[in-house]
C-alpha cells in the first residue's frame, strides 16, 4: 500500500506526518470474555522499522500482529478484521478517521496510539474491550499504558477485567455503566456467584456474567519479587498432584496485595489466565483450614487456600496449600 501524507492534514498547517511527532501496563477483556487476539498496527513508511519492532516483541502474546502502512482509508478498508487496532501516529489522525466508524461499544474494535518514541500508549476506544490490555503489552518496550477508563485509572478492577478474570463474558453489557461506578466508589468488590438450576429477577444496574468454561481456581500467595518460573513450576506441581494441567484452570485467585507482583501475573498470561483480586475482609470470611502465620505477622489470613475457596465454584479445596521453593503457596479451589 502506498502512504497517504499529503492529502489528509492534522491540523491547519502541515501534514500528519509533520505534525506526529511523538513523545510526551493486555489481562483486559471484551464483552463475550475474550481479549484482544488479532492486531494490526498502522504506520506511516518512515515509522516501519519501529512498527516491526513492536510486532517482534508482541508476537508470542497475539495470535496474528499485521502491519498495514497507512493510507487515507486504511482504518475505514480494515474495520471489523481486527480485534485491535495500533496506530503509531498522532492521536488526531486516529481519531478523526475511526470516529465516523464508531457503531457499538461492544461491537467495534479497539483502538490504541502510540508514539514513535514509544512513550506512550493511549487507548483511544475500546479500553474495557481490548485496548488497555494492549496498551499494557506496549509497556514492554518501554511505553507508559495511559489508561483514562476510571477503574483502571483508579487502580481498581473493572468489571469487564472481572469478568475475563473469572473467564466469564457479560450478558447485558448496558448495565455496566452503573456497576462500575460502583466499583470506582468502593461499593462492590466482590461477585456474587449463583448456581443453578436458579431464575433470577435482576435490575438494569446488576451485571450478569456467564461462566465460558468450568474449571478449577488456582489460589496462590508468593514472596516479593517472585520469578514467573518459580510460579509456573509451583502450579505445574499443584496441578500435577491432581491429575490436571493448564488447561483446567479456570482462573488464579490472590489478595489485592499481589497487585504489583509481576512475575504472578506474567505467569498467568503465560497459561492464559486471569487474575482475580479478593480484598481481606473476602479472604476472612473464606480462611482456609490449614494454619497461616501470615494473621500474625502482616493480619491477613493464608492467601493460598482463602483465595481458592473464595474463587472456587463449590467453595471448597480440591488440594490443600504448599509452599514451593520457598517462594509460591499454591492451593486448588473446586
Amino acid at each position: 500500500m502506498s502512504t497517504d501524507t499529503n492529502t489528509d492534514n492534522d491540523a491547519d498547517t502541515g501534514t500528519d506526518e509533520e505534525n506526529d511527532t511523538g513523545g510526551g501496563h493486555c489481562s483486559t477483556p471484551d464483552s463475550d470474555g475474550e481479549v484482544a487476539e488479532e492486531i494490526a498496527i498502522i504506520s506511516f513508511e518512515r515509522k516501519l522499522p519501529v512498527a516491526e519492532e513492536i510486532r517482534e516483541e508482541l508476537a508470542d502474546e497475539y495470535v496474528a500482529i499485521d502491519i498495514l502502512e497507512y493510507h487515507g482509508d486504511v482504518f475505514e478498508e480494515h474495520w471489523g478484521e481486527y480485534d485491535c487496532f495500533v496506530g503509531l501516529m498522532a492521536s488526531g489522525i486516529a481519531m478523526r478517521k475511526t470516529a465516523g466508524l464508531l457503531d457499538d461499544k461492544w461491537e467495534d474494535p479497539a483502538v490504541v496510539v502510540i508514539d514513535e518514541e514509544l512513550t506512550w500508549a493511549i487507548p483511544l476506544t475500546g479500553g474495557h474491550h481490548g485496548a488497555n490490555q494492549v496498551a499494557h503489552d506496549l509497556s514492554q518496550l518501554g511505553a507508559v499504558p495511559a489508561m483514562t477508563t476510571a477503574s483502571e485509572a483508579a487502580g481498581k478492577q473493572g468489571i469487564e477485567s472481572k469478568a475475563k478474570a473469572l473467564d466469564a463474558h457479560v450478558v447485558n453489557g448496558d448495565s455496566t455503566v452503573a456497576t462500575n461506578l460502583a466499583v470506582l466508589n468502593d461499593d462492590l468488590d466482590v461477585v456474587e456467584r449463583l448456581d443453578g438450576p436458579r431464575a433470577v429477577l435482576v435490575g438494569d444496574d446488576v451485571t450478569v456474567m456467564k461462566r465460558n468454561d468450568e474449571g478449577v481456581v488456582l489460589g496462590t500467595g508468593t514472596v516479593s519479587g517472585v520469578e514467573k518460573g518459580q510460579v509456573l513450576d509451583a502450579w505445574e506441581a499443584a496441578l500435577d498432584d491432581l491429575g490436571l494441567d493448564f488447561s483446567d484452570v479456570e482462573f488464579v485467585a490472590t489478595a489485592t496485595r499481589k497487585e504489583s507482583e509481576e512475575g504472578l501475573y506474567e505467569a498467568a498470561r503465560e497459561i492464559g489466565a486471569g487474575v482475580v483480586l479478593f480484598e481481606k475482609e473476602t479472604l476472612f470470611d473464606h480462611e482456609g483450614p490449614t494454619p497461616s502465620r501470615s494473621k500474625e505477622l502482616i493480619g491477613w489470613p493464608g492467601i493460598a487456600e482463602a483465595s481458592a475457596i473464595a474463587g472456587g465454584r463449590e467453595h471448597e479445596l480440591a488440594r490443600e496449600k504448599e509452599r514451593f521453593d520457598e517462594a509460591v503457596t499454591v492451593a486448588v479451589g473446586r
